[in-house]
């Protein structure tokens, strides 16, 4: 039986292949983004509906909701990336406020709004996934990994006023993954370190992430909430 799909940052990267996975196994794929232009692309492509939202913004989340299922199975918080990128370093106060706030507002509250907007509308037996960041644990002390490590602790909690739902809500915790906006335009200058500390010895990709969202939005992950899955090629070991 075809389910609902929703996911955010949809119209590019991991979020595209996300919805790329779902709308081919049948299910019914709504995308939300920023980008007009780039998200009907995504959209006319994967036969998904196609929703323009900032999901950092409360009022555009608020504005998007009549245009959003009445009911959810999955939902793929996808949104974010790290907005010091190409960014200069602030020299005030104010600048180090605003660059710390830019990354929070991308990364955590876009999931935190969103979630909280559609809870109503999650489906029992359904799914929420977040796309957190190896930078949560070993990254620089930056904000883009401040923001992800707090995702990932509000998960937590998320997971625990769902679970009585029988909804699950878990993180898929990212390192190295190619063929995204994540650095920018252009090639990646730190490519090869990155590929180099990882133990496989080469890059993750979109269809990775994609795939392990999917198992954990299916029969495989029902067990299993309140959990960052690490997918990095073992760059960040657990114990």
């Amino acid at each position: 039986m075809p389910r609902t799909i929703v996911v955010t940052g949809g119209g590019t990267g991991i979020g595209r292949a996300t919805a790329a996975r779902f709308a081919t196994a049948g299910d019914r794929v709504t995308i939300l983004g920023r980008r007009p232009d780039v998200l009907a692309r995504t959209a006319d492509a994967l036969g998904a509906t196609a929703v323009v939202c900032d999901a950092s913004d409360p009022a555009a989340v608020t504005a998007a909701l009549p245009q959003l299922p009445d009911h959810v199975d999955v939902l793929v918080n996808c949104a974010g990336g790290n907005t010091d990128i190409g960014a200069p370093d602030p020299t005030t106060l104010a600048g180090v406020a605003a660059a710390w706030q830019a990354n929070l507002d991308a990364n955590l509250l876009s999931a935190v709004l969103v979630t909280t907007a559609l809870t109503d509308r999650l489906a029992s037996g359904g799914a929420v996934i977040q796309i957190g960041s190896i930078a949560a644990d070993r990254g620089a002390a930056s904000s883009y990994g401040a923001a992800k490590a707090a995702l990932a602790r509000w998960n937590v909690q998320l997971a625990t006023d769902l679970g009585a739902r029988d909804i699950t809500a878990n993180v898929v915790s990212c390192g190295y993954i190619e063929d995204t906006e994540f650095f920018g335009p252009g090639p990646n200058p730190r490519r090869d370190l990155l590929i180099d500390q990882t133990l496989v010895k080469r890059p993750g990709t979109p269809e990775h992430v994609a795939a392990t969202i999917e198992f954990l939005a299916g029969p495989g992950g029902r067990q299993i909430t309140a959990q960052v899955v690490n997918l990095n090629g073992g760059a960040w070991t657990t114990r």
